[in-house]
């Protein structure tokens, strides 16, 4: 079989056909003999990249794009959803990194965040106006650089991965550590409810994309560094594929992102409780499509009830 996997152009689709049917029922016995065993997992990795070489070439539906975002992405969301916690978890300590640091050391925000954005910031703060620099540039001119430089930031967190996960999880910790040191900031200067309220209506979508992009980096790392019962270049390539497949995920939140800080955020005249439920319906939605539809679809028990099926169907056929 594993021949097969490795060589399928020599296989005619009679033969492939005869070896997956093969494969798939015993795999079959495996899960419901030893569901525990290692040999089910080899069966099941053996059976998926087999499935994979024969459906390759495959036409795909148009409705794709649709299942892409509503199926695949949380599907894969699952499969990662520890790496998911690791990735928050590195974030919010970074963060408070960040804030301790900014507490310690007053000046630590122009070694984070530049002299000259400091410098800037406290201009605005000195007229009037702390989020002065959402309005700086034009709306549409400000959308086009701030999308293409979120969704640059979260492939950027992706492929901090090759380095293994510890380059990701540097690139989440220089994120967290601005995030902190920036909120420190206008705290100290009497504005962090202020500045809390434009900052985090756009920054909720943003940031949590960052996480989740930085999920992906660490299967991407993941992969090389544990490649379990998989050889480990092919190992890295599942996880390569896999974390991709999340960070395109991201790519219409760093969009929806990039449109409420250009249009929205510069309007500080906005009523408080407007803003504070934006930023609770984003929240909302983050956790809704990255944690909770991932569970619902593909949970444990869910998830095992579709395997099962699946497998019924393929040996029907």
């Amino acid at each position: 079989m594993e021949q097969a996997v490795d060589h399928t152009f020599h296989l005619t689709p009679d033969e492939l056909a005869e070896a997956y049917t093969e494969l798939t029922a015993d795999l079959a016995f495996a899960q419901t003999h030893f569901p525990q065993s290692r040999i089910t997992l080899y069966l099941n990795n053996l059976a998926g990249a087999l499935h994979n070489e024969i459906y390759s070439n495959k036409r795909e539906k148009r409705s794709r794009i649709v299942t892409f975002w509503t199926r695949e992405v949380p599907q894969t969301m699952w499969e990662s959803r520890h790496l998911l916690l690791v990735s928050f978890v590195i974030f919010v300590l970074s963060a408070l990194v960040g804030v301790v640091s900014t507490i310690g050391d007053p000046e630590f925000p122009r070694i984070i965040l530049g002299d000259g954005y400091v410098d800037m910031t406290l201009d605005n703060i000195a007229r009037g106006e702390p989020m002065g620099v959402y309005g700086s540039d034009g709306e549409t001119e400000m959308f086009l650089q701030i999308t293409l430089n979120n969704v640059l930031v979260s492939f950027r967190c992706f492929a901090m991965g090759l380095f293994t996960s510890i380059g990701t999880g540097l690139a989440l910790f220089y994120n967290g550590i601005m995030v902190g040191s920036f909120q420190e900031f206008f705290r100290q200067h009497d504005l962090l409810w202020e500045s809390s309220l434009a900052i985090w209506l756009h920054g909720t979508i943003e940031i949590s994309s960052i996480v989740v992009a930085g999920a992906a980096g660490l299967s991407l790392g993941n992969g090389f560094l544990f490649p379990g019962t998989y050889k480990r270049m092919e190992s890295f390539r599942r996880g390569a594929l896999r974390g991709m497949k999340i960070v395109v995920g991201t790519v219409p939140l760093f969009i929806i992102a990039g449109f409420i800080e250009s249009f929205i955020t510069r309007h500080t005249d906005i009523h408080d409780m407007v803003r504070f439920t934006v930023i609770i319906l984003s929240l909302a939605f983050v956790l809704y499509y990255f944690v909770w539809l991932p569970r619902r679809l593909y949970g444990p028990q869910k998830g095992q009830t579709d395997t099962n099926h699946q497998k019924e169907k393929e040996l029907e056929i």
